[in-house]
């Protein structure tokens, strides 16, 4: 009871197909690109990039317009490549700020232009950044605000504990007894 060789064939041919549509699947949702699309690379040096990762967005007034390269240091910042599309061209004066897709969403990188007149080109320097908002941070700030407004109240000098002088009784006149 074996399969003739075209069952097995044709098992084979579905069994090759489906491992392909698996791997381009599997490309497509990893966001993972064999052959990098033409371009070139911009630079952004930030204080603070908490949450950007490589392969996060690259947006121009909230058009896709690249792709975060590479994240290193330089000079004690993080330095950001940005990998951005050929025939967008960005100017001198652009700010390059993270945001962040919702509350708890993932970061991205938005660029601002200005009113620069050079275009920037293949390995330049976005001058102008915007370091990544930190919630914790916000949180930890209010709260140490709010510790330090109590202990305020504490500095302040206490009012007096004598007790308070007693009024001579009064008659009806006005006048003391």
């Amino acid at each position: 009871m074996y399969a003739s060789r075209t069952t097995q064939f044709i098992v084979g041919i579905f069994t090759i197909l489906g491992v392909v549509a698996l791997a381009i699947l599997s490309f497509s949702l990893g966001k993972i690109t064999l052959v990098e699309p033409p371009g070139y690379t911009l630079y952004a040096n930030f204080d603070n990039i908490a949450g950007l990762k490589t392969g996060n967005q690259v947006e121009l007034a909230g058009v896709d317009i690249g792709k975060v390269a590479r994240i290193g240091l330089h000079n004690d910042r993080a330095r950001v490549a940005l990998r951005i599309q050929n025939g967008v061209q960005i100017d001198d004066d652009a700010i390059a700020g993270i945001k962040s897709a919702g509350l708890l969403g993932d970061k991205y990188v938005s660029i601002a232009l200005g009113p620069g007149e050079k275009t920037l080109k293949d390995g330049d320097v976005i001058r102008e950044t915007q370091s990544s908002f930190v919630l914790e941070d916000a949180i930890g700030q209010v709260i140490n605000n709010l510790g330090a407004g109590g202990s305020r109240e504490a500095d302040k000098a206490p009012e007096s504990s004598a007790p308070p002088e007693k009024s001579s009784p009064k008659n009806d006149t006005g006048k003391k007894k």
